[in-house]
């Protein structure tokens, strides 16, 4: 069967390559709107100047991508951007600062999902729907994830990405080993690995990345129990201690024994590098980590998919979308909105995925990816899923997330206080839900 695209609960028209040309450069302030509007403070004040992007792209090749689309976008004449690059957690907590306080940056890289809907709820989002109107043949999924679900359109998605089990090829091969097809070989696969003195699996919960252990909770909860009760259950429709929850941590707990030790110790980083030295064996990642990688190891890059559990449950993996938003209080309307409906377009997808890993997949159906190996069988990966979904804060909010953190990282620590770790995770989510 021929998948083309993503609709909301599975996936169709991924790879079409038709659009309505008609982006361009829009100058004329009379056109888009001479004022923002803010909830709380009424009309603002427009004003001549740069569009500033707050970006919380920070690894190397990331900056250097987001960087490389601002120049191109100033060197058309006209409007021009300006990128301020915050390290990504830094960026996470200080997002609500940056969208209340009186002289917001303009447009922020950032993702949709339920916290783009809250921001939106708040009055903190600039209505980008006419930026829409601009955008061609977007699929519709793309569209549904946009919105601020209640018919305004709040964020334009510019690439999106695969997760699964990433390792060095060259590794693999020194090692003697190949890559699963099924739960009980990555059994065997860790076993063989933990002979050889390698630590399987690496982790990188430590630090300020605890929430890299939502992953493997992510993925053993659609594996098992499907998306739709995931989503669900991160909605607040289910609860953490639920007899079904508690069979994806009696899975994880079988190859616990094949974490790194000091998974819960390090931040992301340093288990990306061990990861690429040889020290563990494979990561469960989004594609972001290529960003980090020396570009001369990009080649020898190859994944796996998560393996499948229960044969009777529609596949569903994790894709996760990127893009831009703005702020209601811009001094730079029409600007910001030249930018957005530049960033929409094939062009500057094709210039910021040249300019970065290559390994993320663009949002406009007639832009071209890297056409590296790993990119096609990432998107293909995609493609052949019945249903996608987003990440666990992303699927739930970022307030829920602290309430993943602990509870994962004390499972991977204590296995044995499962019971109570599930207690206290629904008692925190609880708290977060009825708020």
């Amino acid at each position: 069967m021929n998948k083309t695209g993503l609709t909301q609960w599975g996936v169709t028209d991924l790879s079409r390559r038709r659009f309505l040309v008609g982006v361009g450069a829009v100058g004329s302030a009379a056109l888009l709107g001479g004022c923002a509007t803010s909830a709380t403070s009424g009309p603002v004040a427009q004003t001549a100047g740069a569009v500033t992007v707050q970006s919380n792209l920070s690894s190397a090749q990331a900056k250097v991508a987001i960087e490389a689309l601002a120049k191109a976008f100033s060197d058309r004449g006209g409007a021009t951007a300006t990128v301020n690059t915050v390290a990504s957690e830094t960026f996470r907590t200080q997002l609500p600062s940056y969208l209340t306080s009186g002289n917001p940056p303009d447009t922020y890289t950032w993702y949709p999902g339920s916290i783009l809907t809250s921001y939106a709820q708040k009055g903190l989002l600039l209505d980008v729907g006419d930026v829409w109107q601009t955008m061609g043949n977007y699929s519709d999924t793309f569209r549904r994830l946009s919105s601020d679900g209640q018919g305004k359109q709040v964020f334009v998605p510019t690439t999106y990405y695969w997760w699964g089990f990433f390792y060095r090829k060259s590794n693999f091969t020194k090692w003697g080993v190949t890559p699963p097809s099924n739960w009980s070989e990555f059994v065997a696969l860790c076993e063989t690995l933990k002979g050889k003195g390698i630590e399987p699996i690496g982790l990188g919960a430590g630090g300020n990345t605890p929430w890299i252990a939502s992953s493997w909770f992510d993925y053993l909860n659609i594996r098992i129990n499907g998306a739709q009760y995931h989503r669900d259950l991160l909605a607040g429709k289910g609860r953490f201690d639920d007899p079904k929850v508690v069979k994806v941590f009696d899975q994880w707990k079988t190859v616990l024994p094949y974490f790194d030790p000091r998974g819960t110790a390090i931040p992301f980083q340093d288990a990306t590098t061990s990861l690429l030295q040889g020290r563990t064996g494979m990561c469960l990642t989004g594609t972001f980590f290529a960003d980090a990688a020396p570009k001369d190891v990009l080649d020898d890059l190859d994944f796996f998919q998560f393996p499948i559990l229960d044969p009777a449950v529609p596949v569903a993996e994790e894709g996760p979308t990127d893009g831009f938003f703005a702020s209601a209080k811009t001094a730079h309307v029409a600007e910001t909105k030249d930018w957005l409906k530049y960033v929409a377009t094939a062009e500057a997808q094709e210039i910021y995925i040249k300019n970065s890993s290559g390994t993320v997949l663009p949002t406009h159906p007639d832009a071209k990816d890297s056409g590296t190996p790993l990119v096609l069988k990432g998107r293909k990966l995609l493609q052949d899923a019945k249903e996608l979904t987003q990440f666990f804060n992303r699927d739930s909010s970022d307030a829920l997330q602290p309430s993943a953190d602990a509870a994962l990282v004390r499972f991977i620590q204590k296995p044995n206080e499962l019971t109570s770790i599930l207690s206290d995770w629904q008692t925190a989510a609880q708290k977060v839900w009825s708020s």
